[in-house]
C-alpha cells in the first residue's frame, strides 16, 4: 500500500485535523462563500464536471466551496477524476499518480485503480508518475472539500498535465469519457485551475470574461483561442479543456459559473491579483 502523503498542509491550508476542518468549513459560509456547509444527499449527482480553483484555502477558498457544494447537494459521485497542472516541472507530461491512497490532515482517501487503469489504456499519452504529484498542491488542496462534506469521501483519480497543448487535452479529454462511460461507477471530472495570475484587479476580470465565457460555452477550442490571442496568465487552461471536452462527450450541454472572485476581493489589495472562478458543467 502506497500513501502519497501531504505536500503543502501547514501552507495552503492548515496542518491540524480539527483546525483544517473547521478551515473548510470556514469557506462555505464566507461572505464570498455559498453561505452554509451543504448535505450531501444521496444518488448520483447531475454535474458532469467542476472547475475549482486552487490557491491557498484562505484565498481561493470560498470560491472553491461554491463548486463542492452544488456538488454535494445534488448527490454522491463514487470516483472524482482531478486535474491540475504541474506548477513544480517534475515528472512526466501527463502524469496519472500510481499512489494507492492520498493522505490529508483528514485521513486518506483511496485512489480508484479500475478508472486508472481504464483512462492509462485509453490515453495515448498517459503514464503512471508519482514524480509530477510529489511536490504538487493544485490536486491535493481539493482533496479536503470532499472530506468534509461526504462522511465517505469518493475515491479519487489525480492527473497532473504538465503539457498543455490542444492535442493533449483532446487526448485526455476523450480518455476520461472512454474511461467513463465503459464504467458502472458514478464519475466526475474536476479541473484545477486558477485564473489570470498578477495583475491588477480590472485586467484580470475583464481576462477573465472572456475564459469564463468559454467555460460556460462548453468550448474547449476557443478556450484555447483565448488563452492564446490574449496571453492569458490561467495555469490550468490544458487542465479544463480536457475535462470540458470529456463532460461534453458524456452529454453535458451547459456550462454554470457559480462564483467568481479575485485575492484581491479577499484581502483588499487589488494590484497584483489572481482570479478565481467555480464552475459546473452538466
Amino acid at each position: 500500500m502506497t500513501v502519497r502523503r501531504p505536500a503543502v498542509a501547514g501552507r495552503f491550508y492548515e496542518n491540524d485535523p480539527d483546525r483544517l476542518r473547521e478551515q473548510v468549513a470556514a469557506t462555505f459560509t464566507h461572505r464570498l462563500g455559498p453561505g452554509s456547509v451543504p448535505t450531501a444527499a444521496n444518488g448520483p449527482p447531475d454535474q458532469l464536471g467542476l472547475v475549482s480553483p486552487h490557491a491557498g484555502l484562505p484565498y481561493s477558498g470560498p470560491v472553491a466551496a461554491h463548486g463542492m457544494a452544488a456538488l454535494a447537494a445534488s448527490g454522491r459521485p463514487d470516483v472524482l477524476i482531478i486535474v491540475g497542472p504541474n506548477h513544480t516541472g517534475a515528472g512526466e507530461p501527463l502524469a496519472v499518480s500510481e499512489a494507492d491512497q492520498w493522505r490529508t490532515p483528514l485521513g486518506t482517501v483511496d485512489v480508484h485503480e479500475g478508472i486508472r487503469e481504464r483512462l492509462l489504456a485509453e490515453s495515448a499519452h498517459a503514464v503512471l508518475d508519482e514524480a509530477a504529484h510529489r511536490r504538487e498542491h493544485a490536486i491535493e488542496v481539493q482533496v479536503p472539500f470532499a472530506q468534509v462534506v461526504y462522511e465517505d469521501p469518493p475515491a479519487i483519480v489525480p492527473v497532473v498535465m504538465g503539457r498543455q497543448t490542444r492535442a493533449m487535452a483532446s487526448d485526455l479529454g476523450a480518455s476520461i469519457e472512454n474511461a467513463v462511460a465503459e464504467s458502472v461507477e458514478t464519475v466526475v471530472a474536476i479541473a484545477s485551475t486558477d485564473l489570470t495570475h498578477y495583475e491588477p484587479q480590472s485586467v484580470a476580470e475583464a481576462a477573465d470574461e472572456t475564459v469564463i465565457e468559454r467555460i460556460e460555452a462548453l468550448d474547449a477550442d476557443g478556450l484555447f483561442d483565448v488563452i492564446e490571442r490574449d496571453a492569458i496568465s490561467m495555469c490550468g487552461y490544458g487542465p479544463t479543456a480536457a475535462v470540458m471536452t470529456a463532460a461534453t462527450d458524456l452529454g453535458a450541454d451547459r456550462g454554470a459559473c457559480l462564483q467568481y472572485a479575485t485575492s484581491g476581493d479577499v484581502t483588499g489589495s487589488t494590484e497584483d491579483v489572481v482570479g478565481y472562478c467555480s464552475a459546473t458543467l452538466s
